[in-house]
C-alpha cells in the first residue's frame, strides 16, 4: 500500500526537523549546521529554499516560533523549535525512509536504458569517461572519511558516505562489466550494435 501524502515531503524538511530536535534554531543556524555536518551533498537546499521548507514546516504545525531577536543592525532572527506533531512526523517519516524501498528515477538508468541509439564506440568512449570520473568521485569521498575518522569522529555520522563509496564501487564495477559485454572480441555485443547503426542510416539513405 502507498504511503499517505507528507503536508511537508522535501528531504530537507526531514533535516530541518531532525536538527530541531536539539534544541531551536533560527535558519542561518540551520543552514550551517546542515553545511558544516555535509549534509549538502545528500541534501540540495539553499537559503531559499530553506526558508521556504521552514515556512511549510511551520503552516503543517510542525515547527513553532519561539522567540525573535535583532542584533545591530542585523535583519530579525526567529528561532523555530519542533512541536510533538513535528517529532512524530520526523520519527514517522525517517522509519519508512529506512524501512521500505522507494523507487527511484536514476537519470543514468533512464541513460541505459535509451543507451541503443547511440553507435556502440561512443557509447564506449562515454561510458570509459564515466568509469574514470566514478573512481575520483570513489577516491575524494574516502579521503573526506579518513580524514573525518582520523579527526575523531564516530562512524555513526559518516554512515552515508560509507554508503556512497558502495555505491560508487557496485557502479565501477557494472560500467566496467557493460565495457567488456560490448567489446569482448569473441561474444561482445558490439559488432550487432554497429551493423544496426548501419542498417538505420542505410534506410535513411
Amino acid at each position: 500500500m502507498a504511503a499517505a501524502k507528507r503536508k511537508v515531503g522535501n528531504l530537507l524538511g526531514l533535516a530541518v526537523l531532525s536538527y530541531l530536535t536539539m534544541g531551536p534554531k533560527h535558519p542561518y543556524e540551520l543552514s550551517r549546521t546542515l553545511r558544516d555536518n555535509g549534509d549538502d551533498r545528500s541534501i540540495r537546499f539553499n537559503h531559499g529554499s530553506l526558508y521556504m521548507v521552514i515556512q511549510q514546516l511551520a503552516k503543517a504545525g510542525f515547527v513553532a516560533e519561539q522567540e525573535t531577536s535583532r542584533e545591530g543592525q542585523r535583519p530579525e532572527r526567529t528561532v523555530y523549535a519542533i512541536t510533538d506533531a513535528g517529532r512524530a512526523e520526523m520519527h514517522d517519516w525517517l522509519r519508512e525512509l529506512v524501512g521500505e524501498p522507494d523507487h527511484e528515477y536514476p537519470h543514468f538508468v533512464a541513460a541505459l536504458s535509451l543507451i541503443a541509439a547511440i553507435p556502440p564506440d561512443e557509447a564506449v568512449a562515454l561510458l570509459q569517461q564515466r568509469s574514470g570520473r566514478l573512481a575520483e568521485q570513489r577516491a575524494q569521498t574516502r579521503t573526506l572519511v579518513d580524514g573525518a575518522l582520523a579527526g575523531g569522529l564516530h562512524p555513526l555520522f559518516l554512515v552515508e558516505e560509507e554508503y556512497r563509496i558502495n555505491q560508487l564501487d557496485a557502479e565501477l564495477a557494472f560500467v566496467e562489466h557493460f565495457i567488456g559485454q560490448i567489446t569482448d572480441p569473441e561474444t561482445g555485443w558490439g559488432p550487432q550494435w554497429a551493423a544496426f547503426h548501419s542498417g538505420q542510416r542505410g534506410d535513411e539513405s
